[in-house]
């Protein structure tokens, strides 16, 4: 595998846009499209909540019963989620729209919303925001670039990745995009995000991929613990890479999804360390846990405890609110047997050992806490199980920028 620089236009076929449509904010763009020279197949996860926005609906329905699409239109500001009826026609209103200017069908058109809960879409809007990026998409790098920023809502900054690897004499590459600064606590994958690649693969293992990629990416970073309305991940292949078709498990679908997971893993740090308000991504690692699944439920529990998020701002290296987001987590472990460390730019320090405060220099913590990403380790000594979750400092803006957020 090859890391290159890139978004969703680096597979071929692929070209997007973004535009300044007005639906919320002035002076920023605020829609995105994505399309696919040829047709697709696509996999898709979406938000466990009950509450599930009208383009999380439209989505899913066709992810399931066709399985297949050639574009993806976005807009930021309104989320189209407690819409009701009204919200499903603005869905079905776009994706015509969308159909007439790129010459396919209705059925081939994904949409998605992010933004403030509650709020109608203005259609007449979406319509002027389809018929511009329609007339603006390209294969650029730029293009993928400004797709990324139109998605954005309280990010500040914008997020992509891209890969490469080979299979016999083609190149295959995968692309990704995605949003989520707040309500992010995933159950099933990120926020809004859209992955592209030219690879020709199966359906059913094209879905498998990216539902197994999932439990160790997306759904391992937290920002706030809540899980949002309108959570998406679309996964796109057109096949245009020339490949024989993947249609097993061998050694080619491995690369791919060595490739998949790279573009997720990075999009997903990129979303927790750019949590609302957040200073800093920290990183947990817990090892030697009895079982994967357990040692995932101790390390999402340090990552989404309020008072390690509080002691990571503060730079304080309080062990304690480590040790007892651990002992809530639900898993049975021997708290004497557990070591906690820190961990940033190559530097460690070992800061609670055989039930006890260890013996280390406060001041030399601090130091190690005060970098743009920390590592909090914690080795249970129960087996050889490990996992590792994502999530950020939680800062005085954080609450300023909710307490805010609609006006």
């Amino acid at each position: 595998m090859k890391i290159i620089d890139g978004g969703v236009t680096a597979p071929k076929g692929f070209s997007a846009a973004g535009t300044e449509a007005f639906i919320k904010y002035e002076n920023r763009p605020d829609m995105a499209m994505l399309f696919s020279k040829e047709p697709c197949i696509v996999a898709g996860t979406f938000t466990s909540n009950v509450v599930k926005a009208a383009p999380v609906i439209w989505d899913a329905k066709i992810v399931k019963e066709t399985g297949t699409a050639r574009a993806a239109v976005v807009n930021t500001g309104i989320a189209n989620a407690g819409t009701g009826k009204q919200g499903m026609d603005i869905c079905k209103a776009e994706a015509a729209e969308a159909a007439k200017a790129l010459g396919i069908k209705k059925e081939e058109v994904l949409v998605g919303s992010t933004g403030v809960i509650g709020e109608q879409l203005n259609t007449e809007k979406l319509k002027s925001g389809i018929r511009a990026l329609a007339g603006k998409l390209s294969d650029s790098r730029q293009a993928a670039t400004e797709a990324s920023i139109a998605i954005m809502t309280t990010d500040t900054v914008n997020k992509e990745a891209a890969a490469t690897f080979e299979i016999g004499d083609k190149t295959v590459t995968v692309g990704g995009m995605s949003k989520g600064s707040g309500m992010i606590h995933p159950n099933m994958c990120t926020m809004l995000g859209y992955i592209t690649t030219d690879l020709n693969i199966d359906r059913s293992l094209l879905q498998k991929a990216l539902s197994e990629d999932v439990k160790d990416t997306f759904n391992m970073i937290t920002v706030d613990g809540d899980t949002s309305t309108n959570d998406t991940l679309l996964l796109f292949a057109n096949g245009l890479a020339g490949n024989e078709k993947i249609t097993a498990e061998d050694e080619n679908y491995k690369k791919f999804c060595e490739a998949l997971h790279y573009v997720n893993e990075t999009l997903a740090k990129k979303m927790a360390g750019d949590g609302e308000g957040a200073t800093k991504l920290v990183e947990v690692l817990v090892t030697g846990a009895s079982t994967k699944d357990e040692a995932k439920i101790l390390a999402r529990s340090v990552a989404g405890s309020n008072l390690t998020k509080a002691a990571m701002y503060g730079n304080d290296s309080n062990f304690g609110r480590i040790l007892c987001a651990l002992g809530y987590s639900g898993v049975d472990f021997d708290p004497d047997r557990v070591d906690i460390s820190y961990e940033s730019e190559g530097k460690s320090i070992r800061i609670f050992s055989g039930g006890i405060k260890a013996d280390y220099d406060e001041a030399e913590a601090t130091k190690i806490l005060d970098h743009k990403e920390v590592r909090i380790i914690a080795d249970m000594h129960m087996g050889e199980a490990k996992a590792t979750a994502w999530g950020c400092d939680l800062t005085y803006d954080y609450v300023k920028i909710n307490a805010d957020y609609r006006s």
